[in-house]
């Protein structure tokens, strides 16, 4: 079971999104100031990621930003985060986010959000973290992902003990519950592509 102290929050950077994820981003913010959990996130003052970075500073919560020189500007770096790094590249971002998490959960967003989320997620397979992911499946947003994971299992790609490198959950007051009771996956990797 993980204590989660630092949560890594992977978030779409669109504000042109459904209420219902915004809201979502906002809830989620909040549960972490009030919990005590650090947020870290990308960096951005843009889309969920600026409102979760908002919210959690609103009710008094720990914030960590991490972003890459060239999207300060893009993104708009979120001045008011607690602490806010700038690194020199995606990947120095990623491995940063990583480090000071204990934990990860993906809310709603696009391509940048996906390449993150599969990431962590081929890391912990290939053990080199043993840290809970959590999809928040907000209004059914990740069931085309766990289907397509199904798909590849189907296929023979991906084995069926992989499900469990990551939990869902559909609503962001089951993030914190659903990570820390996360046991560590049964498999070694060994047995990656038997």
């Amino acid at each position: 079971m993980a204590k989660i102290r630092s949560l890594c929050v992977y978030c779409g950077a669109s504000a042109r999104v459904a209420q219902v994820h915004r809201d979502a981003a906002a809830k989620l913010g909040r549960l972490l100031a009030e919990a005590k959990i650090r947020l870290v996130f990308g960096g951005g003052r843009v889309g969920l990621m600026g409102i979760i970075a908002d919210a959690a500073l609103q009710a008094g919560g720990e914030v960590v930003g991490i972003i890459p020189d060239h999207l300060v500007r893009l993104e708009v770096g979120h001045a008011s985060a607690t602490e806010l790094i700038q690194v020199r590249t995606m990947h120095e971002r990623k491995q940063s986010m990583a480090d000071l998490s204990d934990g990860f959960a993906v809310l709603p967003g696009g391509l940048g959000t996906l390449d993150e989320t599969f990431e962590i997620i081929t890391w912990k397979q290939l053990r080199l973290h043993d840290k809970p992911i959590v999809l928040v499946d907000v209004a059914g947003y990740w069931k085309p992902l766990a289907g397509m994971v199904e798909h590849m299992i189907k296929e023979g790609f991906v084995q069926p003990a992989h499900r469990r490198l990551f939990g869902v959950v559909d609503k962001v007051e089951d993030v914190i519950p659903a990570l820390e009771a996360m046991p560590a996956p049964a498999f070694s990797p060994d047995v990656k592509w038997a």
